[in-house]
């Protein structure tokens, strides 16, 4: 199971330690969700989901404001004898002495940061998604071709990494070469390099290249979505190859939908040209034409006149 360290997260988004318990540097967490005990600060502490991170924001700072200082120690009484993470005060809100000292009694972290609530729960579950992000990582080659992550695969010595470096020398940008760690995130599957083997290409008879120092900084970016995967393959003269495209094929990583081009290789085919065409061609589709199915209906209108 992933876990992040509180140390980790505070080191991260820059928190100010107010108060810091024995275990700080290995109190750890397992999930990327957070809490903001308005219920518990009300006296309610049935089903408190003590093992998230507590936020107190603005909202609740000014409730604590309202309240007796009795009931206010005992409500942070109750709450800090849970084994929770970590306590998280936004907006730079006033931390009370009593709480300062319950915490220290009962051996409790105190956080605070200057981020309004709303941003550091945002900066928060970015930088969780990531961390607790199921991952994989596949034998493949990573570029952004006009805009788009287009991610290669194929059998070894098919060329994926010629044609990579021939998109490259073309103007695109690189991002991983036979190594890609891909991330499942809300927003899809993002893939990167190994930070050791980052922006190096290797290519049989030379050996390893620093692309961003033949090529310069803008032949590299570090990481990108994965919108479409050109899959090479060895010519094979007894298979059938689509001819028209009118079909749409996909494959799955780690539970994604991503559309899956195959291009067969062999000697002559100028196959960087053939993906950008590619990648081209799926912009058009995403946009709304489809070429295939124009040229399709073109004939059968030609044939029905007729």
């Amino acid at each position: 199971m992933k876990s992040i360290t509180i140390k980790e997260i505070q080191e991260k988004l820059n928190l100010d330690i107010i108060v810091k318990s024995s275990d700080f540097e290995t109190r750890s967490i397992t999930n990327d969700e957070v809490n903001r005990p308005g219920l518990q600060l009300a006296g309610y502490m049935e089903g408190f989901p003590f093992k998230r991170l507590q936020l107190i924001g603005k909202v609740e700072a000014d409730y604590l404001k309202e309240i007796d200082d009795k009931i206010k120690y005992q409500r942070f009484k109750d709450i800090l004898s849970y084994p929770i993470p970590a306590l998280i005060f936004t907006h730079n809100n006033e931390i009370s002495d009593q709480i300062i000292e319950l915490a220290k009694y009962h051996n409790k972290t105190i956080l605070r940061t200057s981020l309004t609530t709303t941003r550091l729960i945002t900066r928060l579950a970015k930088f969780l998604d990531e961390v607790f992000a199921e991952e994989v990582t596949i034998h493949a080659d990573l570029l952004e071709v006009f805009g788009m992550g287009v991610l290669i695969t194929g059998d070894s010595s098919v060329g994926k990494s010629e044609t990579a470096l021939d998109l490259i020398t073309r103007g695109h940008r690189l991002v991983a070469d036979d190594v890609v760690d891909v991330v499942k995130l809300d927003g899809g599957l993002r893939g990167q390099s190994p930070k050791n083997i980052r922006h190096f290409l290797e290519i049989r008879g030379i050996g390893i290249i620093d692309i961003q120092r033949l090529y310069g900084i803008g032949s590299v970016k570090p990481d990108t979505f994965i919108d479409v995967v050109i899959h090479l393959e060895p010519w094979d003269d007894k298979k059938e190859y689509d001819r028209l495209g009118l079909d749409d094929y996909y494959t799955e990583i780690l539970g994604e939908k991503i559309p899956i081009i195959n291009v067969p290789v062999k000697p002559g085919r100028n196959i960087a040209m053939i993906v950008e065409v590619a990648i081209r061609n799926t912009r058009q589709k995403n946009l709304g034409y489809n070429a295939a199915v124009e040229l399709n209906k073109r004939l059968i209108e030609d044939m029905n006149k007729k």
